[in-house]
C-alpha cells in the first residue's frame, strides 16, 4: 500500500468504529479479515496510526475544538499528522491525492486547518486534566477519590501504550526455557517483577508466529491478571469454579496451578465466548476443565452444587477502567448508567457465586476496574449481607502463593499500572470457616443467597 492507502484505510476504520459502537479491537479485527490483500507490514503501519489517535482522542479534540472545528475521523487523522508527526501543510498535502485508494484532497477548510495546527503541541497547559489525561470528564470525581494527588500520574500510565506480558505454561516449560526459545527468535524477554511465570515484552509482536506460543507454552497475560490466578491458591485434586471464565485466561492458569487433577469448571453466560477458550486449552495441554454455560448469574446449577467447591474465582464484569492502556476506545462508551448496571450485576454475581464455597473453602473477588464501589464498597457489602466468610489479608496469601513482599498494604489487593506496572486490578479474598456464620436475620449466608433464585 502507498502511505496515503495506509492513512485512508485508518479514517475508514475510524469511521467504521463510531458507526459500530462495539470495541475497537473487535471492529478493527474483523476489517482487516476481511481485507487480505492488506499486508503485514501495512497492518502494522495502519494499527499504529489508529491506536495512536484513540489514545490520543481527547488532546486532539480539544485542539480542534480550540480552532472551531467538530473532531470526524478525517479531521482527527490530519491532526495527528501534524501534532505527533510535526508535518508541515506542505508535507501533508502530497499524502492528500484524492485517488481510487487515497485520501481526498485537501478543502480550503482543510487547509485553513492545517495552519491553524501548524506549530502546536499535543499537550497545553490550558488543557483540563481530565482532557491531559485522556479520560471522561465526568468519571473525574470518582478516579480523584480513588487516587487523590496521585490521580495524574496514575492517568498517565494509563494513557500509554502498555508492554506485552506473557504466562508461561507450567503444563509444558520453565521460564528459563520459554525465555531461552524466545531470545532464539530475536525476541529479548524480561521477567516480571512479581509473577514467577511472567515474561515481559517491550512492544507488540505477532505472537502467533513464534514457536512457543503455537507449542502451547506460552499466553499472553497480563502480570496483574497472571497475580489473581496466582492468588487464588488452586491446587492439585481440588474442585475450582472459575465463575465468569470468559474467553478462559484465568482458567488457563488454574489449570496449570492444579497441574491437570482435580475439577475445575469454566461457567459464563456467554456461549461464543466459551468456544472461544476450546483452541486455547487444547493448544495449552489442559484437560480437567469442563464447560459449563449458565443462563445467568443465579442459574440453578449453582443451587445444585452449593457447598461444594475448595476454590470460587469470580471475576466480575465490570467497567473495564484499569485496562485503558490495552482499550483506550472503551473508556468514551462508558457511562454512569453503565456503572450503575454494573455494580447492581457484581452483587448479584458475587451472592450467587458465594453459595458454591464449601466451608474451609475460599471465593476471590476481583475486577479490572479501579473504582471502589466496583471493588471495596462490593466487599464491604458482601461481607456485612455475610458473616458467614472472612477475609484472608492478601499479604498472607501473597507470602503463601506469590512469594516474596507483597507490593500493598491493606487487607485487599490493588494493582496500578503507575507504581506496579500491570493493568489496574483488585481482587479481595474471603474464606468460608468451618463453622459456616449466620447473618443477624438467623439465616445462613448460602441461604439467605439461594433466595436470590425464588
Amino acid at each position: 500500500m502507498t502511505p496515503e492507502g495506509r492513512l485512508a484505510t485508518v479514517v475508514e476504520m475510524l469511521e467504521e468504529i463510531a458507526r459500530q459502537g462495539r470495541p475497537a479491537d473487535a471492529v478493527a479485527g474483523a476489517f482487516l479479515k476481511a481485507r487480505r490483500y492488506i499486508g503485514a507490514k501495512d497492518r502494522r503501519a495502519i494499527s499504529d496510526r489508529l491506536w495512536g489517535i484513540l489514545r490520543r482522542r481527547a488532546r486532539i479534540d480539544w485542539i480542534l475544538a480550540q480552532c472551531h472545528y467538530d473532531a470526524t475521523p478525517r479531521r482527527r487523522l490530519l491532526a495527528d499528522l501534524v501534532l505527533v508527526d510535526r508535518l508541515t501543510p506542505e508535507a501533508v498535502a502530497p499524502l492528500c491525492t484524492g485517488g481510487a485508494r487515497g485520501l481526498e484532497t485537501l478543502s480550503p477548510q482543510d487547509w485553513a486547518l492545517l495552519q491553524q495546527l501548524k506549530g502546536r503541541d499535543l499537550f497545553h497547559h490550558e488543557m483540563p486534566a481530565w482532557v491531559r489525561g485522556e479520560y471522561p470528564e465526568w468519571i473525574e470525581p470518582r478516579l480523584a477519590a480513588v487516587f487523590g494527588d496521585r490521580l495524574a500520574a496514575e492517568m498517565g500510565a494509563l494513557r500509554d501504550e502498555a508492554s506485552v506480558d506473557l504466562r508461561v505454561n507450567s503444563l509444558k516449560a520453565d521460564r528459563e526455557t520459554v525465555r531461552a526459545r524466545l531470545a532464539a527468535e530475536g525476541l529479548e524477554a524480561e521477567p516480571t517483577p512479581f509473577s514467577p511465570l511472567g515474561l515481559r515484552l517491550p512492544a507488540r509482536v505477532a505472537l502467533t508466529a513464534q514457536s512457543v506460543f503455537r507449542e502451547g507454552m506460552v499466553e499472553v497475560q497480563d502480570e496483574g491478571s497472571q497475580l489473581l490466578a496466582m492468588l487464588t491458591d488452586a491446587q492439585p485434586g481440588q474442585s475450582v469454579v472459575d465463575f465468569c471464565a470468559g474467553a478462559g485466561g484465568k482458567t488457563l492458569a488454574l489449570a496449570a496451578a492444579m497441574r491437570n487433577k482435580g475439577r475445575l469448571i469454566a461457567c459464563d453466560v456467554n456461549e461464543r465466548r466459551a468456544e472461544q477458550a476450546t483452541l486455547r486449552l487444547r493448544r495449552a495441554g489442559v484437560h480437567n476443565v469442563t464447560r459449563r454455560i449458565l443462563e445467568s448469574e443465579s442459574d440453578k446449577w449453582v443451587k445444585r452444587h452449593a457447598g461444594t467447591f475448595d476454590r470460587v474465582l469470580v471475576d466480575a464484569p465490570c467497567s473495564g477502567t484499569g485496562t485503558w492502556r490495552r482499550n483506550p476506545d472503551a473508556k468514551w462508551r462508558l457511562s454512569p448508567d453503565n456503572i450503575e448496571h454494573l455494580v447492581a450485576l457484581q452483587g448479584r454475581i458475587l451472592a450467587s457465586a458465594a453459595r458454591l464455597v464449601r466451608p474451609g473453602g475460599r471465593l476471590v473477588y476481583a475486577t479490572c476496574s479501579l473504582l471502589v464501589e466496583e471493588n471495596e464498597r462490593q466487599i464491604e457489602a458482601f461481607l456485612a449481607a455475610n458473616e458467614g466468610f472472612r477475609p484472608v489479608p492478601v499479604g498472607e496469601q501473597w507470602a503463601a502463593t506469590v512469594g516474596g513482599d507483597c507490593p500493598v498494604e491493606g487487607p485487599w489487593l490493588r494493582l496500578l499500572p503507575a507504581q506496579h506496572h500491570t493493568d489496574g486490578f483488585f481482587a479481595a479474598i474471603l474464606e468460608r470457616p468451618f463453622d459456616g456464620g449466620v447473618s443477624e436475620s438467623g439465616s445462613s449466608a448460602l441461604e439467605q443467597a439461594d433466595h436470590l433464585e425464588e
